[in-house]
């Protein structure tokens, strides 16, 4: 047998596979782990889930689920905010738009206030301008601004129905276009998440 007829060999010394053979195996490989995936109730080709908790409901605390949130959604991502006991403030039609932030033992605001200070009347209100006024020089949307471009991108905004048994609130007191569930939903949503935050 001459030079040119034996058979070629691959770097590791055996044989070289054909690429049809290649192709072969690379096409078992992807089934195998497809069906692996879907032993494990994953789907591949699913989007990336986040899963957020808001929990309070004050100017500084509805801000970070709501531009997570936002920005999930303009990444392709799936996006949720379960709202529960206070955080349930963000989506009332009467507190939306007038949350509050309050200067009371609240040493991390960029001007820091002495409690002294922070329970004389009116400096709550006055706490709550400045961080407007922040986040507006900053080019921050508003809470209801949020509030609008999360739906329009389809995250799932969730009322947590047992605060809202709890609490007394009424469902016609939410803002429209929320979805009412308990604890159980949610956590069916945020168990296949890829990101998960309690606020």
């Amino acid at each position: 047998m001459s030079h040119h007829d034996e058979p070629q060999t691959a770097s590791g010394g055996g044989p070289a596979l054909s690429p049809e053979l290649q192709a072969l195996i690379a096409e078992q490989v992807r089934l195998q782990v497809a069906g692996e995936l879907k032993r494990l109730g994953l789907d591949p080709a699913r989007p990336k889930r986040v899963a957020l908790i808001a929990s309070k409901g004050t100017l500084d605390m509805a801000y970070p689920p709501l531009i997570l949130a936002t920005t999930a959604a303009a990444m392709d991502m799936e996006a949720a905010i379960f709202f529960t006991f206070y955080g349930l403030e963000i989506v009332k039609k009467s507190k939306s738009a007038h949350l509050k932030v309050p200067p009371l033992a609240n040493p991390a605001m960029p001007v820091p206030m002495p409690n002294i200070i922070g329970v004389l009347p009116g400096m709550t209100r006055m706490a709550s301008w400045m961080m407007q006024d922040w986040m507006k020089k900053g080019g921050v949307p508003t809470i209801p601004d949020l509030l609008d471009m999360a739906k329009e991108n389809g995250v799932r905004l969730i009322a947590c129905q047992m605060s809202l048994d709890v609490l007394g609130i009424k469902k016609e007191d939410l803002l429209d276009g929320l979805e009412f569930a308990g604890a159980g939903a949610f956590l069916d949503f945020a168990a296949d998440a890829d990101i998960t935050l309690f606020v």
